[in-house]
């Protein structure tokens, strides 16, 4: 099992839902707000006040998912989150050592 986690623009969460649900069995998606800076030696600033408040919106999408379909996940979010300007974002890809259902307390992994 993997998660598979992204930092993305809001303003592409419309393109990503459709994306992912597009994808056969997709099991789900949670989505958190998150806030961040790209690398300061990547932007110049122009003023002391900007590199104080350069904090931009985002969101974090995390998917658990089997090995099998950790390449068409990614792919739908790097598809649908790119604009290649600075700023669209990260994707990468964690193992999962174990994992429980709370409801029915049954161990999926």
């Amino acid at each position: 099992m993997k998660e598979i986690r992204a930092i993305v623009r809001p303003n592409r969460l419309q393109r990503l839902r459709d994306a992912l649900r597009a994808i056969p069995n997709f099991p789900g998606v949670t989505i958190f707000k998150a806030e961040g800076f790209t690398a300061p030696a990547s932007v110049n600033k122009r003023s002391v006040k900007d590199e104080l408040t350069d904090f931009t919106d985002k969101l974090m999408v995390c998917v658990l998912v089997e090995a099998d379909m950790v390449a068409p996940v990614r792919q739908a979010i790097i598809e649908a989150c790119h604009t290649g300007q600075i700023g669209d974002g990260l994707v990468w890809v964690i193992d999962i050592e174990s994992m429980q259902r709370i409801r029915d307390q049954q161990v999926l992994l």
